[in-house]
């Protein structure tokens, strides 16, 4: 936990510096490749996966230190040769994980958020789960353990993958030549996001890309075809922690009511996306057949509340990232109950960003829930040895974003939906 911890504390300013080079680029090359709202979903997302991994809640069906202590076979002492078995270890589970992830019912959940973004661009890359509570794969990392890889070499590993599976989600990046033979490159990852048919569940790789085109399951970019980013089956939400949950929701509705008893069992186990036949024809649900005329999620907002969005973003990741720098000195719990403030948070301003007529609601459940921590706790945990009155700052910046977020009720989003209900009768009236 705490070396995750530390290592975000390098990861994450790289991460920025480069999404700000990518929105110069796009500046300079005059592309619209990042639109506001979705950028500030997708950081928030990560603001949420990053919490989850701090916490470690991930439960494993088999855990690597169990494989080190019972099929050591072979083992390896050169660092070197260590480092390059675990590489390739590491990038084919990344490759059948991945892909497990995309052909099942009940595993496509928890990589969905990755998928919901409707652009392509560097923030899309932190789009990443919180729903990943049981990972059952493990067992492909039995071929390092047979060569007694460490895990510290692993966890190394990871670090580098993080980094490589980031880099590549950008249109600002074309073709790279000889590259495109045997590593993953933005043109073979724009691919894997697309919902064109022709793309639609390739290119599965993390570092490298000739696990595709041993597997059948690689795909070229194609001049002639351009890319359609999301899913066929949109999310028409801001909200990181809704589309989380989305399809896991619909396969419990789903397997509630279908009649048939099989269906209910099976449902969980079929290729993504199936449904049982009764339940389709009773409760359909909208897909996207026609993509070429699929109309993005954009809600219609004020330039306050983007700013307002992105100034609640950066609150937020100044509170988390403290959470990261006090680690050491909270308690699991304390932990929990710190992380569980962030989601509220992140759940409350991107709530109001869809135009959520409760979104004051959630601000002030937020707002309730900080005065419980700072009573029980005398303070915002380590808060007040850092900055004097920091609890008390902090309780009135929840009281002012109650506030702001009760004015766009009243002043932006009532007088919207007066605009709207007069334009519906026009439309009614002339025809």
């Amino acid at each position: 936990m705490e070396t995750f911890a530390g290592a975000l504390k390098f990861v994450l300013p790289l991460f920025l510096l480069l999404m700000i080079i990518e929105l110069i680029a796009a500046k300079i090359k005059k592309k619209d490749v990042i639109n506001s709202m979705d950028a500030v979903s997708s950081l928030s997302s990560g603001l949420t996966n990053t919490l989850f991994k701090i916490l470690g809640l991930t439960v494993y069906i088999v855990t690597y230190d169990f494989l080190l202590k019972h099929i050591v076979f072979f083992p390896i002492q050169s660092k070197a040769l260590q480092y390059i078995i675990g590489f390739i270890v590491l990038d084919l589970y990344v490759y059948w994980w991945h892909r497990w992830r995309h052909e099942y019912n009940i595993l496509w959940n928890e990589h969905l958020v990755h998928h919901s973004s409707e652009e392509y661009n560097l923030p899309v890359a932190l789009r990443q789960t919180i729903a990943d509570f049981v990972n059952p794969a493990t067992f492909l990392f039995a071929p390092a353990a047979v060569f007694g890889i460490s895990l510290e070499t692993l966890t190394i590993l990871g670090v580098v993958m993080l980094f490589g599976g980031f880099w590549y989600h950008t249109e600002m990046i074309g073709k790279l030549g000889f590259l495109e033979y045997f590593l993953v490159t933005p043109s073979h990852h724009r691919i894997h996001h697309a919902i064109n048919p022709i793309y639609i569940d390739k290119n599965y790789g993390g570092i490298l890309i000739i696990w595709d085109k041993m597997f059948g399951t690689f795909q070229a970019e194609l001049e002639d075809v351009k890319p359609v980013y999301g899913i066929t089956r949109p999310v028409q939400t801001w909200n990181p922690v809704k589309i989380n949950f989305l399809h896991v929701s619909l396969l419990f509705k789903d397997a509630w009511r279908t009649a048939n008893t099989w269906d209910k069992f099976r449902i969980w186990f079929m290729p993504t996306g199936w449904r049982p036949a009764d339940v389709i024809e009773k409760y359909p649900v909208a897909y996207t057949t026609d993509i070429t005329n699929r109309k993005k999620y954009r809600p219609t907002v004020s330039i306050y509340l983007k700013v307002w969005a992105w100034m609640q973003l950066v609150i937020t990741f100044s509170v988390m990232m403290f959470l990261v720098t006090q680690v050491a000195k909270i308690d699991k719990t304390g932990l929990l109950v710190y992380a569980f403030f962030v989601f509220l948070s992140v759940y409350s301003y991107t709530s109001l960003m869809d135009k959520s007529r409760i979104a004051w609601v959630h601000e002030l459940i937020r707002l309730v829930y900080a005065l419980a921590v700072i009573k029980y706790y005398n303070g915002w945990f380590t808060l007040d040895n850092y900055i004097p009155h920091g609890s008390t700052i902090l309780l009135a910046y929840l009281v002012f974003s109650l506030i702001v977020s009760l004015a766009f009720e009243f002043l932006e989003f009532k007088t919207d939906s007066k605009l709207d209900e007069a334009m519906a009768k026009a439309r009614v009236a002339n025809k």
